[in-house]
């Protein structure tokens, strides 16, 4: 079976497909079953894909002690699958709340990631996503059928559901994620592959941190050398694409690459043109 032991003795949950030189991949969400990802627009005819399941998500198991789920505790998991895998360095590529654990990882092991891919990041560790792009982006789609419920949740989910309304609502926001919503994208939308663990959010978060502490950190970021390319959807109506561009702006070896006709999943919105630029960034 694809499991490993960590530090702590968790067991954890990877798997393996497609051909060629290998590519670690951590999902988003955060608490995303990492089989959402399928074979990220085909990059599996390029790339060996070696996908983490993270601790307490999917079909890895859950530790004992909760505060081990912070983002800035799972880059200790990362370095164990490398080991577990006998790899001395290694192509990483995290889309949106992996990110965080993606760039924790390279910042504590500079010399064991060769080049890193950061898909959609979220902010929390460098920049929050900016409101005004957003209410623009969202804005921009007002002449569409869905446009009048969607605006209707967004009012409703910042008003507070009762928290057995909270997914409902939140499903009716999905057509701002995608650059050009088709309703046969709701199948990208499996809500088995979600966290059902209430308390999973704010401990993956608790790694952002505030004030002195995180202007410490965004330096130790910067610090890590690693060659980096950061992609973001133009659409991308959940985050926008200010955490991007932040992100590469504070890492000096960064690369930004926006995606004109995508939204947060752009391997399912422009397959070829993902493809195209993870593999001709990894080939270096």
């Amino acid at each position: 079976m694809p499991i490993f032991r960590t530090h702590d003795d968790v067991e954890l949950w990877y798997e393996r497909t497609g051909t060629g030189p290998p590519l670690v991949v951590l999902p988003g969400g955060p608490g995303s079953d990492l089989r959402y990802l399928a074979d990220l627009g085909g990059l599996d005819r390029d790339r060996q894909l070696i996908l983490l399941d993270a601790r307490a998500v999917g079909r890895s198991a859950l530790p004992a002690d909760r505060s081990t789920v912070a983002f800035t505790e799972q880059a200790r998991d990362v370095e164990a699958l490398r080991r577990h895998l006998g790899l001395a360095r290694l192509d990483l590529l995290a889309h949106s709340a992996g990110c965080l654990t993606a760039q924790e990882y390279a910042a504590r092991h500079p010399d064991r990631v060769r080049r890193s891919v950061l898909v959609c990041p979220v902010g929390r560790a460098e920049r929050e996503p900016d409101p005004a792009e957003l209410a623009e982006l969202h804005a921009s789609r007002s002449a569409e059928p869905w446009y009048p419920d969607a605006a209707a949740a967004e009012r409703e989910l910042a008003q507070g559901p009762a928290p057995a309304e909270v997914a409902g609502v939140q499903a009716r926001l999905l057509p701002f994620f995608w650059y050009a919503w088709h309703e046969r994208l709701r199948a990208e939308y499996d809500p088995a592959y979600a966290t059902a663990l209430p308390w999973f959010r704010e401990a993956f978060y608790a790694g952002s941190a505030t004030g002195p502490t995180r202007s410490a950190r965004l330096a130790r970021l910067a610090a890590a050398r690693t060659a980096l390319l950061v992609l973001a959807g133009a659409g991308d109506g959940m985050v926008g694409t200010a955490p991007a561009r932040a992100v590469a702006a504070l890492h000096p070896r960064a690369r930004l690459a926006v995606l004109e006709r995508s939204g947060h999943r752009p391997w399912v919105e422009q397959p070829a043109e993902f493809r195209a630029l993870v593999n001709d960034f990894l080939a270096g």
